[in-house]
Parts: C-alpha cells; structure tokens; sequence
C-alpha cells in the first residue's frame, strides 16, 4: 500500500472539508441560518445529510464483522432504517418540518412545558456527548489497527477538521459536507461491491456459494438456532430491531432531520432519498465482507483487533481496490463517522444556545443576547462542545475503553428507548399531562436498567421497553382532566401549528436553491477532477484505471448537472 499517496489522499479531503465550512459561513446571519440553514435547504441536500447521519464507521467496522460472520443477518439493521425513512416519507416528515423550531427541546416545550423540555435538553446533550465520543474512539481504534495510524492522531486530526467546518458553517457546513462525503461513498462503495463480486466470480457465484455449504446456514437471512451468534439474527431478533429503529425514526428526538428543510413536500423528497441510499447501502455494503469470508479469510483472522473479523470490510477493499483509490476508501471510513459526529456537534450546540443558555441567564438576573450576538454565543458554545468531544475520547484512549467507557456505553442502552417512546406517542395522544412523558421514560427505565443485572437479549430488552413505556405514557392520559386551560391550550396549539403546511414564501421568503447548487456543485466538479488525476499515475492497469475514471467520473458530472440547475435557475 502507498502510504505517500494515501497520506495526500486523506489530507486533500480534509482541507476540502474545511473549505467549504468557511464558504457556506456566508450563509449564516442568525441562529436560524446556523443551526438550521434558515430552513432553506433543498431536499437533496438535507435527504443525503439525514442518510449520512444515519450511520457511523461502524457499518463498516462491526456491521462488516457480523457480515463476515452471519451474512445478510446484519442487513436487517439497514434495512429497518429504510422502512423508518419510508414512514417518515408517507407520513411524518411533514409533520417534524412543520413544528417550526430549531431544536427538539423546543418542540417539547410546546407539547409539554418547560420542566419537560429541560429534562430532555440535558439528556440529549449528554447522550449526544457520549455518542459523538464513542463514534470517534471506535473510529480511531478501527483505522489505527488495520492502516497503522496513530489512534491519538485520528482523534485530534478528525476532531479538529470537524470543528473547524461545524463552528465556521453551521448547519449550512454539516450538510454540505455530509453532501460531498455521501458523494464519494456511494461511487467507493459500489465500486468496492463490484470488485469484491468480480473476485469471487461474479454474482451468480456468490449467490451458489452463500446458499450452499459450510456457509449456506451461517449466512441466511434469519438464525434459526436460537444460540448461535448469542441469539442474534432471529426472526424475534429481526421483528424487535425493526420496532427500535422504526421508533427511533419516527419520534420528535428524530424529528430535528427536517428542520432545515423548505416544507413538508421538501421534506417527503428529503426521506426518500434517505430510503433509497439506506435500502442500496444495505445491500451493497455487506457484499465485500461476505467475500472476505469466502475468500480471504486466514487474512482476515489474522488482524490484530480483538474481534479480527471486524476488518474484513477494510481488507478486502487493500486487496481488490486500485492503490490509487485506497486512500478514498480510508476517507468513506472517516466519512462515515464525521457525518455522524459534526451533525451531533451542532444539534448539542443549538440545544445549549437556544434552550439551556436562556434559562441560565434568567436565573442568573441577566438578559440573554439575541441576534448576531446569539450566533457568536452558538458558535463558542460549538467549539467548547468540540473540545469536549475530543477530550473524552482521548481519554478512552488512555483507559484502552476501560471504566468510564463501559458505563457510558450501558448509560445509553438504559436511556434510549425509554426516552423515544413518548416522544414517539405525544404526536398521535393529545390528551396527556405535562409531566407524562417524564413518568413514561422512569417507569420504563426501571426494566432497562434491572436488564443490567440479568443476561437479557436484545429483543427481550426492547420489548419489554417499548411495551412498559408505552403503558406508562397511556396510563396518564385519565389525568388529563386535571390540568389547567392554559396547558390544553398550548397542546391544542402544538397539535395546529404541526398539522399545518408550511408556507415558504409567507414564512420564510426567497429561498437560495442556485447558490447551493451552484457551491456544491463545484465543489464536487473539484474533487471528481482531482480524483480523475490520478489515472495519470505510472504503473496502473488498464482495470484500475477504469475504476479510478468510474469514481471520479461519477462525483464530477453529478457536480457538472448541479452546478448546470444552479445556473438554470439563477
């Protein structure tokens, strides 16, 4: 492998990743421009944003090594995160666009009170910490393993890339990058596939030999034995994985997707498009994996990581893929993560300025800053939750994941189905009390944390979750007759203003769809050409350069037709 090239590779992308968070900073002039583009951003762009943070690297590290293992089992996770999509599209994501608010906390201020709202804001920061922290040590472990990284490097390089961009651009910034990242993932991903298929001897080949032999038990869709893989990948598996992430989609926590977006009809297109990348990448991504197994599987085995299967994804694509593309495919890796990480990073921080920061300031007998001053408060308070970020994964590191690291881990497994399922009923039950959901999440985390203390499965987990909560929140429902006028009003109020459409050009005025088209378009017209350079390198096969032309070609004319539209409609 050419580390030079690979090096250059990486470091080209990180720049550019840069550059375009100080040029979407031209777009932002309040808060509502920084954390939610002002809602004017265009389908395709929040619909790939929404895609892109719907993962991590883990797809590529662990999803790779349950494929490896047990083969398409694992794509029933992707494909769980498309029939949420396909929900959000028929249904929901107009609703969440038509709340009408910059930060999920607010939106339960409307539907249930402050109290409420600042339970959330804290958790939600927390939990959003913890996560961005957990996606960057796996991360970081991950490439340092298998490419021979420093993990303290990865973690202070990428952490400092995405705070750069997140703290210039905003959400205009977190969105365009996830943009251009999903546009160099999809062209690597299926390139990848397609070699990986070409390996094993096309994909008649592969079908016989996943369906036949040693292999034809492991890797069927759905584990009969109840034991094998530790329970995992059972019918029970697949039926309570689908009820998670369909909750997890379908809730107000999830409901900030389509808060950038230009109206509910943007907001369907915005779903769509997450459905359909989701429902390629569920196939597409578990076919190199697969091959691992068939082919290179001492290979594989001998990796130093403590479950070596978890690198088969990264070493079938260092066999198969042209040396020229190697670091690309380091980049979809690191892409994968920095979606996931800067959109987290600005969600927390909009949750501090607009929900937290506030209430402070009452407290404290100041008044709180607004306009221009809001947006440069929103913009430390991003940089502060950047530095947070690294520093706790740094401290992972310094622990090898020991202590802290486990607890937290465990913390989030208590806490997130309890915390969805109200969020997921308040929608559809308007006559519930202030404090419902608040009694739904601690009557439901009583059997998720006693879960700690047995061996339950992960079905039985959510289950028991989901049914206990769901109880919880309907229970209250009779003492809805207690509370006071103003409180039915201002859910009658909540339950209007989410069921009716948005008007763009009454609330929010002229949209600037050319210049998005137009940036990003160029933008992609960059890295699709300096991609295609690199079939100008000596020694490459006539087939690498094919794949080169494949990858670059695609980012570039999909840059060419975008920045054509922008033009068009200027």
């Amino acid at each position: 492998m050419n580390h030079t090239l690979v090096y250059i590779v990486i470091g080209v992308y990180l720049l550019l990743m840069v550059a375009i968070g100080l040029v979407m900073r031209r777009l932002n002039r309040d808060t509502s421009d920084y954390f939610r583009s002002g809602c004017k951003g265009t389908w395709w762009l929040v619909g790939s944003s929404a895609f892109m943070g719907a993962f991590s690297a883990w797809t590529f590290s662990g999803a790779a090594g349950a494929a490896f293992d047990s083969g398409w089992s694992v794509s029933i996770i992707y494909l769980a995160n498309t029939v949420g999509f396909v929900i959000n599209a028929i249904w929901l994501a107009p609703w969440f666009r038509q709340m009408r608010t910059i930060t999920v906390p607010q939106v339960v201020e409307e539907r249930f009170g402050p109290a409420t709202q600042q339970f959330y804001a804290w958790i939600n920061i927390v939990l959003g910490l913890i996560y961005a922290a957990l996606w960057l040590y796996g991360l970081a472990i991950f490439v340092s393993a298998v490419f021979g990284y420093s993990i303290e490097a990865v973690v202070i390089l990428v952490g400092l890339v995405v705070l750069i961009y997140s703290v210039a651009g905003g959400s205009w910034a977190v969105m365009s990058s996830d943009f251009l990242q999903a546009l160099v993932l999809i062209p690597i991903t299926l390139l990848i596939g397609y070699l990986a298929l070409r390996a094993v001897g096309g994909w008649d080949v592969f079908v016989e030999r996943s369906t036949s032999g040693e292999l034809a038990e492991d890797f069927s869709l759905f584990n009969g034995d109840v034991e094998k893989f530790g329970g995992q990948y059972t019918m029970v598996w697949a039926a309570a994985m689908l009820i998670k992430n369909v909750i997890g989609y379908n809730t107000i926590n999830s409901s900030v997707r389509y808060f950038s977006v230009k109206d509910g009809r943007e907001a369907s297109k915005a779903a769509w498009l997450g459905a359909g990348l989701m429902t390629v990448g569920a196939i597409v991504w578990m076919i190199p994996p697969m091959v691992g197994r068939m082919l290179y599987m001492d290979d594989v085995l001998a990796v130093d990581l403590p479950k070596p299967s978890e690198a088969a994804y990264a070493l079938v694509s260092i066999k198969l893929l042209p040396q020229a593309l190697i670091g690309l495919m380091v980049v979809a890796m690191l892409s994968a993560t920095m979606s996931s990480m800067d959109t987290g990073l600005n969600r927390n921080a909009a949750i501090f300025t607009r929900d937290i920061y506030p209430l402070a300031c009452r407290l404290f007998g100041r008044k709180p800053v607004e306009g221009e001053q809001l947006l440069r408060r929103g913009q430390w308070f991003t940089l502060l939750f950047g530095v947070i970020i690294v520093l706790i994964t740094l401290y992972f590191v310094s622990q090898e994941g020991k202590g802290v690291f486990e607890h937290m881990l465990t913390l989030g497994a208590v806490l997130t189905m309890p915390l969805a399922v109200p969020m997921l009923l308040a929608m559809f039950v308007r006559r519930s009390p202030s404090w419902a959901a608040m009694f739904s999440v601690g009557v439901a985390a009583i059997p998720s944390a006693i879960g700690l203390l047995w061996e339950w499965s992960f079905s039985d987990k959510v289950f028991w979750n989901v049914g206990i909560g769901a109880l919880a929140y309907l229970a209250t429902v009779p003492f809805w007759r207690f509370e006071k006028e103003a409180y039915r009003e201002k859910a009658g109020a909540f339950f209007e203003k989410m069921h009716r459409p948005v008007d763009f050009a009454t609330e929010i005025g002229e949209g600037n769809d050319a210049q998005q088209l137009v940036i990003l378009g160029s933008f992609s017209m960059v890295i699709g050409g300096l991609v295609l350079l690199m079939m100008a390198l000596p020694g490459m096969a006539m087939d690498e350069r094919l794949g080169v032309l494949f990858v670059g070609g695609f980012v570039a004319i999909v840059g060419g037709l975008l920045v054509y539209a922008g033009k068009r409609r200027a």
